[in-house]
């Protein structure tokens, strides 16, 4: 198998929407659905971005990828894609002598990319032999210029001419999505399109790239639209453990003078466990959080807890085999590696959107809300039809 690189370069600046790399979107940043996907690339050996930006750079290593400090020079309006990518390259090769066979060009504004599309692409220029390549989408509209007269004219067609569709040679529109080439190529030609380039289509539906706030708005919609198909929940559900930082709290702390720590909850998650209470579904908080922080928030939601619990796995197993329930038909809700063992105990693993990569990986849902910020009300509406 080839060594390939994925490099996903990010700049701080942008004038036509500002920060829209770390913006929110689907309750992670921007930037982290790209490194979601290349994560989960089965191709794709190692994910680096490549950022001037201190705020990129650690929400990048916080989602598992790797982070190469850009120069500001290469991060400017000005500066090429190309530039970043060659001094990713070069970075690697002088810090580590580490050099990819492959290198895989990903975009942080096309947040609907999948980790097969990428798969695609590089299996594409694989098999073919070829140089570099692409994903596209098929494209089959009409295209217009105004000359210096200011007339119309027709750049893909004749105007006097007007072909049916079936009857027009094939077209194809740049996603900007993906793009691959060989390291090696890519070092000397210093352009993405040298040799021989072939192409992948992407589905239409996953073509989109943040430009404006109007898209990300569609990419909200779009991301709703997917999470409600794709959910595969137990049926019926017969019971719900949950970890306690980062899916009841939004996974932060804060401390007064006296080292009195406090944790931020949603009443939305707290109306989400009374719904799931009056469904007769089980539930336990299972935590190695000794603060009295995580007993005081459940017996407020009078929900059953085990904290302090170094061993969750096993405190899983017990509670399943007190409570009678198949883990089969059970749900788990994680966050962080620490929860990893008992996610694959169960039926179902669940995790918040911002979950750690890992946590992530391992789910087979993951909520568009964030820890503490409304992942068990969402939660709460999947099983009971609220959300439907």
């Amino acid at each position: 198998m080839p060594e390939v690189l994925a490099v996903i370069p990010a700049r701080g600046g942008s004038k036509s929407l500002p920060r829209k790399n770390v913006r929110p979107l689907g309750g992670i940043p921007l930037i982290a659905h790209t490194i979601r996907a290349a994560q989960a690339a089965d191709l794709v050996t190692r994910v680096v971005v490549s950022t001037e930006d201190a705020e990129i750079a650690s929400i990048a290593r916080s989602f598992g990828a790797d982070v190469i400090d850009r120069p500001v020079e290469l991060a400017s309006d000005e500066a090429s894609s190309e530039s970043a990518l060659l001094h990713a390259l070069d970075y690697l090769d002088t810090a580590e002598g580490y050099r990819p066979d492959i290198l895989c060009f990903l975009q942080c504004t096309s947040p609907l990319t999948a980790s097969e599309d990428i798969d695609n692409v590089l299996s594409t220029m694989i098999e073919a032999g070829a140089e570099t390549a692409l994903a596209v989408t098929r494209f089959h509209y009409f295209v217009w210029r105004q000359d210096h007269e200011g007339s119309a004219v027709g750049v893909n067609h004749d105007k006097a001419v007007r072909l049916r569709r079936q009857d027009r040679h094939r077209e194809f529109l740049e996603t900007g999505a993906v793009y691959a080439m060989l390291a090696d190529g890519f070092r000397v030609a210093r352009h993405r399109f040298f040799g021989r380039t072939v192409v992948h289509e992407m589905p239409a539906s996953r073509v989109l790239e943040i430009d404006d706030p109007e898209d990300f708005v569609l990419a909200t919609q779009r991301l709703d639209a997917d999470r409600m198909r794709a959910p595969i929940l137990p049926s019926p559900v017969h019971g719900i453990a949950f970890d306690f930082d980062g899916v009841f709290t939004d996974d932060l702390v804060s401390v007064d003078e006296h080292g009195t720590e406090s944790v931020r909850c949603s009443r939305r998650d707290g109306m989400g466990i009374e719904m799931l209470r009056a469904a007769g579904i089980p539930m336990v908080v299972i935590s190695k959080e000794r603060n009295p922080v995580v007993a005081r928030r459940c017996e407020k939601l009078r929900l059953e807890y085990r904290q302090g619990q170094d061993d969750k796995r096993g405190v899983l197993k017990l509670w399943l085999e007190e409570s009678k329930l198949d883990a089969q038909h059970v749900i788990y809700v994680g966050n962080d590696v620490n929860d990893l063992e008992c996610m694959a105990a169960v039926g179902c693993a669940v995790a918040p959107a911002d979950a750690h990569p890992h946590a992530l990986a391992a789910a087979s849902v993951v909520l568009r809300s964030g820890g503490g910020r409304g992942a068990i009300r969402e939660l709460a509406d999947m099983i009971l039809g609220g959300a439907a």
